[in-house]
């Protein structure tokens, strides 16, 4: 049955892996998760005199290290001075030398927010007036071949989370014949494997990712020592003393529960059980160790899994921001019931397909499993809710973030492999009402359905034991021919069991949930790895705050924001337009244009255009030479008379994506 069944869902596992694979490359080196909200100088300013030192603030605390601040002149080379400080809250500042010349200078930062994704991006200010810069942009954090294999690795540990604890509680709360089945014990054991192997790469792969960015300093000693210093670092290290615990609580499962559940077996099914008052007692005895024993590996599998889950949501997106205190908890609970859905989801498909003959997998346990599902399902959806409010805190950032947009992308997500479980829920419906045959004694009509191959086989086992059983030293024989009488016995129930059409139905249903949860993971890894809506939004805010402050202290300049959206790809932004000193005659113009997180953006192609709408003058073409990334300027701008100028910008962001936005200004 397996191979008529794999065929067909075979496009639909290879879509799926198709999209996840889509997703991992497309995704852009981790987003900032500590937004700049505010400097001094500010962007783009121009000062009369050289500033002492350079300040910026964070929407959330940040770890510096001794260059994660930097001032470089005109010409590259660095102009600040001892080490970058904390002065106050989340502003954090470095000394500038003394006699700084006329010029633009830029500001580069790189540091690890309080979720301990990294940071970076720079700004240029002026002393005097602007010049050109051979600094013509920053290192990138988080990208590169370092920032994909450690893309990799979280998916990797997220993965071998999931499968180690589901794998688990499906055996325990589900299926506890299942502690002895080989292919459950290799699932669980791989998943065991697959955290720690990751969590190991996580470790390595920590100093060059929030640095430098290059693969060979993965097996720096000396970042290795700076990272186990860290949040992260600390978060790790206690991942991996958990999974020393998990490792003795996997033994323990597949070993001493296992053998106790086989050896309750034999004692059930043996000859004359119970017939004595010491084999009633003993067999009570030993039922009862058992359930303490399950009941000892169901708490202790709860504290290991809920640490291991406490070391992700201790270092990352719920350490920090809004309600932490309530938000930790809740985030170890929504992994918690990840695991529990996706994990055993993952178990039952196992089971369904590579579960031996003689432990059939009961639709009793599947019926436990479904109600196991459920609650998890009810436990994602109250976290979720809590999490998305937290992370997003407006309906605007489900389409205007990132992180929003992929937030939609998990919840219609959920919502398909809800739908594919209702669809497994009847499958198990109708085969609790029609068990699957072979896994009981048969009639004799069903006996004659096995095939006339497997009948002559058991016929000449017939003959020939019946022939050896006068043989002197036939025990050797006989056992031989019982084996052969087992294996045949065998095949014929597993032929029969997967000839039931109910649990080839609920195979297609659980083998389809599990591709979409593939999928789910890979968009979750995603998230974790994004700046959230809610901090994206406020840092835009505050910028914009920022530039409109900086504007109104520059006597008789004249600055303009506009938004734009060209539609494209990465096609939104704000454009910023300075005038100095706004007034008729002579005028300097600067252009920046930034990305919605703040960034500078080098577009292809801006052409600014003044019209006097009331005069009828214009529209008047400037001409603005690029200056560095994301800065245009253009000196000698004339304003012929005073009025309300219109100042319209046209920004195109790709060969055939532009826009045209506008904005009216008193000059003069």
């Amino acid at each position: 049955m397996t191979r008529t069944i794999t065929p067909r869902l075979r496009p639909l596992v290879l879509l799926l892996l198709a999209v996840t694979a889509v997703l991992f490359a497309g995704a852009a080196p981790a987003s900032a998760h500590a937004a700049l909200t505010g400097s001094d100088p500010a962007q783009g300013v121009v000062v009369d005199k050289a500033p002492t030192q350079v300040s910026l603030t964070f929407s959330e605390q940040v770890a510096m290290g001794d260059d994660s601040l930097r001032v470089l002149d005109p010409k590259g080379k660095p102009v600040q001075q001892g080490k970058s400080a904390n002065v106050s809250g989340t502003t954090y500042a470095v000394q500038l030398k003394s006699g700084l010349a006329k010029g633009t200078y830029t500001v580069t930062y790189q540091v690890v927010s309080a979720d301990s994704h990294p940071v970076a991006g720079a700004y240029t200010f002026s002393i005097g007036a602007p010049s050109q810069t051979v600094v013509s942009g920053t290192a990138t954090v988080g990208g590169g071949v370092v920032g994909t294999l450690y893309a990799i690795g979280r998916y990797v540990s997220y993965g071998g989370y999931i499968v180690l604890v589901g794998g688990a509680a499906f055996v325990l709360a589900c299926w506890r014949r299942g502690a002895g089945v080989r292919a459950l014990q290799r699932l669980v054991v791989g998943g065991w494997v697959a955290l720690t192997g990751a969590t190991l790469w996580l470790l390595l792969l920590r100093g060059s990712y929030t640095t430098s960015g290059k693969f060979g300093d993965v097996f720096d000693l000396a970042l290795l020592g700076q990272v186990l210093q860290t949040k992260a670092g600390a978060a790790l290290v206690s991942r991996l003393l958990l999974l020393a615990a998990a490792a003795l609580f996997v033994a323990v499962l597949f070993g001493a529960y296992a053998r106790r559940d086989e050896v309750e077996g034999e004692d059930v099914g043996g000859e004359g059980a119970g017939d004595s008052v010491g084999e009633v007692r003993a067999a009570g005895e030993e039922a009862e160790e058992k359930r303490d024993l399950g009941f000892g590996l169901a708490i202790g599998g709860v504290v290991v899994a809920a640490g291991l889950a406490a070391s992700w949501a201790m270092a990352e997106h719920a350490s920090t921001g809004l309600q932490p205190g309530i938000a930790i908890p809740v985030d170890i609970v929504h992994l918690l019931a990840v695991a529990a859905w996706l994990g055993g989801l993952t178990s039952l498909l196992v089971a369904l397909y590579r579960a031996p003959a003689d432990t059939p997998l009961e639709a009793s346990a599947v019926r436990r499993f479904s109600r196991l599902a459920f609650g998890s399902v009810l436990a994602l959806v109250a976290t979720g809710v809590y999490q998305s409010w937290r992370q997003l805190g407006s309906w605007s950032a489900f389409t205007e973030t990132r992180y929003g947009q992929l937030l939609l992308v998990k919840i219609g997500l959920v919502a398909v492999m809800v739908a594919l479980a209702g669809i497994s829920r009847r499958w198990t419906g109708q085969l609790a009402e029609h068990p699957a045959t072979g896994t009981e004694d048969e009639p004799e009509a069903e006996e004659a359905s096995v095939p006339a191959t497997a009948a002559a086989a058991v016929q000449g086992k017939d003959a020939t034991e019946g022939a050896t059983s006068t043989a002197a030293g036939s025990a050797e024989r006989a056992a031989q021919l019982a084996r052969q009488r087992s294996a045949v016995e065998d095949a014929r129930r597993k032929r029969l069991r997967d000839a039931d059409p109910n649990r080839s139905g609920l195979r297609r249903s659980v083998l389809a949930e599990a591709a979409v949860a593939v999928v789910l993971l890979a968009v979750t890894t995603a998230l974790t790895q994004t700046e959230p809506g809610r901090t994206e939004q406020e840092a835009q805010a505050a910028g914009a705050s920022a530039s409109s402050s900086s504007a109104s202290d520059t006597s008789g300049a004249l600055t303009l924001d506009m938004a734009f959206d060209t539609g494209g790809t990465n096609g939104k932004g704000l454009v910023r337009i300075d005038f100095d000193p706004a007034r008729v005659g002579g005028n300097e113009m600067h252009v920046y244009v930034q990305r919605p997180d703040g960034r500078p953006y080098d577009v292809p192609e801006v052409k600014i255009a003044l019209t006097q709408e009331a005069k009828k003058i214009g529209p008047l073409p400037v001409k603005a030479e690029h200056i560095t990334r994301g800065h245009w300027a253009a000196t000698g701008v004339q304003i012929p008379v005073a009025g309300d100028w219109r100042v319209a910008v046209t920004v195109r962001t790709s060969d055939i994506d532009q826009v045209t936005v506008s904005k009216n200004a008193q000059i003069g």
